[in-house]
């Protein structure tokens, strides 16, 4: 009896499984699984001779053909590539396939390409690289082995092909780049389906089969892949619904209890649909994953998901690595979204049919995806277009994720092609031309911070922005994005953007040694480098866009423990996410102690708000909270996953700079003299001189000998001479005075017995100008303002600072850079240029809200402490990239010198000048009237050798 049983279940799952679709990988399945195939190349490296490739693969990458930036029409005389390659491998099938249905299908392929199978073609030449192509080769193919030859043209014989895809601003390479396989199913068999699964539970699907005859009828039913709450059932019951003949039906069934697909909560299921003939038999199963969802364009009102209005935060991103070029793997599909998620963006948008596994990853993840028909300012012809877009649509159609298709990008629509889309979808999803204003929705590229008149300020049409915020070298992303984005939100026809780009496009050069090559600022627009290093902007975007919104603050005395909040998310209660605080000491080298502590820590209490609400969170202030310095505040999301963190200063600058130079008072006296045109003042193991014809600092010594700290303070962004100098003694200080005429009023220098050097100067004060009371001075587009002087970069080993960190700052890019005492090795990384000396976050460039930094030297080390709030430290000046393709800096221009102390600081552009950008990127103005205290700034160096 047992026996009889095991045989039955045996022969039951055999039959089940026979009924399910097989699949042989010819190929390996990406990067880092690949298959050796026989290779002939006609043109370029390793060339006319038979070889050896791995498939899937970019040629170029396997050491073949020619290397080509798609850009190559701009260099006069240039032409492309034009090499093919000739591809042969076997395969065997096996007995039990005898009978059944067997398709060969490849995923991508640039990019004519024609296919042989025993010497017959499959079929007709495939033209497009980006596309998903098969061939029936049920009656090509034979039990035993079989031979399979492909043919890969480079460059299509059809103008149009080349001009959509191959004359763009990307790589453009050769080659089998994606999976190629064999799918065996029964002779009668489920072809593919077109889902529609609604928020309500409700289900349509077009099926498409084989011919079928009367009698036929679809099972259907559904299991949780991964929910979200444990409050629904673990299955669901099956559902029925007859077919009539032909190959094309309709199906309709209904789950009452199923949970939505959305960007927070991303439910997923498996529909899995049984073909059943009239002997009530089951001939083939179908499985897909789904999501039940609803997607609607509403028309002067804006985009919505499952009845809820949505404000995309996207990135534009192509299908690309290093190692592979354009051959990637569930891997890197999975890292990029799970990168995409850390940096709050819920949304992505690709200028092609991006791999099969990353839609996957969208949809596991919750990432909504804008899906592009290749198209880069030209469009496909009418013909083989329409066969792409019936390619790109049948194979994403049943993504959750996938809420609008994209026609073509930056001129290159065919316009002949929109009814396509809404053909193959049941869905209907709305079609936009990227960067165009079409069909009711703006998609401008590059839009200003004041765009724009008849358009969005004025306009009443809804508005995307496909691309903005273009981030070549590091410019770009964050910068300006705050602006951009507190002014866009604002607007209720507003439905979100996506940033260019994700990742710096730079390819590993087989004929180069391994040289990662990026085309100069073609390729470097990335928000992460070529290997996913995350630059500056990744953090300031990560807060900017992070679902929890804290309003302004500064912690005072009066400080009572609570925030105000704002729920940025689009459908979860603010009470699913936790947060923490914690309360950290950040000593100087004054104390003798190494690092920052906590000293209390515990739970902030959220409020449960719903989406676009605002409410209070607090925290029970501990006793000690004053004691400390910072106050840290991390976030995580339903699912366990940080969201951001945050941090205020506890004290500020002055309090601080107090409190640590109390620890270093020591008794003794101070002394000042002069010699000659020389003043110097000194204290034990510290002499400092002055010129007085210019009131620079001329040398600097401790027991160590000479630091050549010297040349400064030379003001920056305003005019100044000396008028006289004072120098005298003032209990046991010692005290250097300038006088100026101009901007500067004054400077005072003070050294303490301990060896400590106070800067005290003082700017723009009308006081003592003399001007009278209708008058005032006023100084506008002031891009850059405070002290500089020069210290050799040579001599630089490190440095360790307290305020933001430990990326550098530009004016227009704070956020995201918290307060800590950080630490960095010298380097002189140039963002999204010299790849092979990327080491992050870059040591030079501007350090925002210094409280005291340290730079370790080859001579001695050295600190300056700031009693001033809101000061910048300038460390050195970033170098510039050697290939840079544009008309313009990659970085703006910095101040004389090396070392500088600036209240203001310049903006970064985002690939639109700084004059277009928002009012936090724009140089700042100061008006100073009769009675104003004028502008002061107050520092403290440390040149004696002391350090954490």
């Amino acid at each position: 009896m047992k026996k009889g049983i095991l045989l039955l279940t045996l022969f039951l799952s055999l039959h089940a499984a026979a009924q399910q679709t097989e699949t042989l990988y010819l190929s390996g399945t990406g990067l880092g699984d690949t298959k050796t195939w026989d290779f002939y190349c006609s043109d370029g490296m390793n060339s006319q001779k038979w070889s050896k490739i791995e498939v899937p693969s970019q040629w170029e990458l396997q050491g073949f053909g020619e290397y080509s930036y798609g850009r190559w029409y701009t260099i006069k005389g240039a032409t492309p590539p034009t090499e093919t390659g000739i591809y042969r491998t076997s395969f065997l099938i096996p007995s039990d396939w005898e009978g059944k249905q067997i398709v060969i299908v490849f995923e991508g392929v640039m990019t004519d390409t024609e296919v042989l199978v025993n010497g017959s073609l499959a079929g007709d030449i495939h033209q497009g690289g980006f596309n998903r192509f098969s061939y029936d080769i049920t009656d090509k193919i034979k039990t035993g082995k079989n031979n399979l030859e492909v043919k890969v043209s480079k460059e299509s014989s059809d103008r149009l092909v080349n001009a959509a895809e191959r004359k763009a601003d990307w790589w453009i390479f050769g080659g089998i780049y994606r999976p190629v396989y064999l799918e065996a199913k029964p002779a009668v068999n489920i072809e593919r389906i077109a889902v529609d699964a609604k928020a309500d539970g409700s289900f349509y699907a077009d099926v498409f089969t084989t011919p079928l005859e009367e009698g036929y009828k679809i099972n259907a039913n559904i299991t949780p892949v991964k929910l979200y709450g444990n409050d629904q059932p673990s299955t669901y019951k099956k559902q029925s619904a007859s077919l009539k003949t032909g190959t094309k039906h309709e199906v309709n069934f209904r789950w009452d209890v199923v949970k939505q697909w959305n960007t927070e909560t991303p439910n997923l299921y498996n529909i899995e649909l049984e073909l059943i003939d009239k002997n009530n038999s089951t001939v083939h199963v179908h499985k897909e994953r789904i999501g039940f969802r609803t997607v609607e364009f509403r028309v002067k009102d804006g985009l919505y998901v499952n009845g809820t209005k949505v404000v995309l935060k996207g990135i534009n991103r192509h299908s690309f690595h290093p190692d592979g070029g354009r051959t990637t793997s569930r891997e890197i599909s999975l890292m990029d979204g799970e990168l995409i998620k850390e940096m709050n963006m819920n949304a992505v948008r690709f200028h092609y049919a991006p791999d099969k596994h990353f839609m996957d990853v969208c949809d596991s993840l919750g990432i909504f995806v804008v899906n592009e028909l290749a198209g880069w300012q030209n469009s496909y012809g009418t013909e083989i277009g329409s066969k792409l877009v019936k390619s790109l649509v049948t194979r994403d159609v049943n993504h959750p994720s996938l809420i609008l298709w994209s026609n073509g990008n930056e001129g290159g629509f065919n316009y002949d092609l929109n009814p396509l889309y809404r053909k193959y979808d049941p869905q209907k999803r709305h079609v936009i031309h990227a960067w165009a204003d079409f069909d009711n929705l703006d998609t401008h590229h590059y839009p200003t911070y004041l765009t724009g008149i008849a358009r969005f300020t004025n306009g009443y049409k809804v508005f995307m922005p496909t691309e903005f915020q273009h981030g070549m070298y590091d410019q770009g992303h964050g910068a300006g994005l705050e602006d951009f984005w507190d002014r866009y939100t604002a607007h209720p026809l507003f439905a979100g953007g996506f940033m260019w780009d994700f990742s710096d496009n730079a390819v590993k050069r087989t004929d180069k040694g391994g040289l990662l090559d990026s085309d100069g600022s073609n390729g470097t627009d990335g928000i992460l480098g070529p290997y996913r290093q995350k630059e500056g902007s990744y953090y300031t975007v990560r807060e900017v866009w992070a679902p929890i919104r804290f309003e302004p603050l500064f912690i005072t005395s009066s400080f009572n423990g609570e925030f105000l909040v704002r729920n940025d998310y689009l459908f979860s209660n603010l009470n699913t996410c936790r947060m923490e605080y914690k309360v950290l000491s950040a000593p100087s080298p004054l104390s003798g102690r190494t690092g920052q502590e906590v000293i209390s820590s515990g739970d902030v209490h959220l409020p449960a708000i719903d989406p676009r609400e605002a409410g209070r969170a607090k925290i029970s202030v501990p006793p000690n909270f004053f004691d400390g310095d910072i106050l840290e505040i991390k976030a995580w999301d339903s699912h366990n996953k940080e969201i951001c963190t945050w941090t205020w200063p506890i004290r500020y600058a002055g309090e601080y700079t107090q409190k640590q130079l109390r620890q270093a008072i020591q008794p003794g006296t101070a002394t000042v003299r002069q010699e000659g045109d020389k003043i110097k003042l000194s204290a034990p193991g510290v002499i400092v001189s002055f010129n007085t014809t210019d009131g620079l600092i001329h040398e600097v010594r401790n027991n160590n000998g000479t630091l050549s700290f010297n040349n400064g303070p030379l003001p920056v962004g305003m005019k100044a001479r000396v008028k006289e100098v004072k120098h005298r003694q003032e209990g046991d200080n010692a005290v250097f005075t300038v006088f100026y005429a101009g901007a500067v009023d004054s400077i005072r220098w003070e050294m303490t017995p301990a060896g400590l050097l106070n800067m005290h100067a003082v700017t723009l004060n009308n006081a003592r100008a003399g001007i009278g009371f209708d008058e005032a001075v006023f100084e506008d587009n002031i891009p850059i303002f405070g002290f500089t002087f020069s210290y050799p970069e040579e001599n630089v080993k490190s440095m360790e600072w307290f305020g933001r960190g430990p990326y550098r700052v530009w004016r227009n890019r704070i956020r995201g850079a918290n307060y800590g005492i950080w630490n960095k090795d010298y380097n002189n990384t140039i963002t999204g240029a010299d790849f092979e000396n990327m080491v992050y976050p870059e040591f030079k460039g501007y350090h925002g809200n210094l409280y005291w930094g340290t730079l370790l030297t080859s001579e001695s080390p050295f600190t300056v402490y700031s009693a001033s709030d809101g000061v910048f430290m300038r460390v050195f000046t970033p170098a510039e990239p050697a290939d840079n393709k544009t008309n313009w800096s990659a970085n703006p221009a910095f101040p004389e010198g090396d070392i500088s102390f600036l209240y203001e600081i310049p903006a970064i552009r985002c690939f639109k000048p700084v004059s277009q950008q928002g009012p936090n990127s724009q140089p700042s103005n100061i008006r100073i009237k009769i009675g104003d205290e004028g502008v002061h700034m107050n520092l403290w160096f440390d040149f004696s050798g002391r350090h954490l």
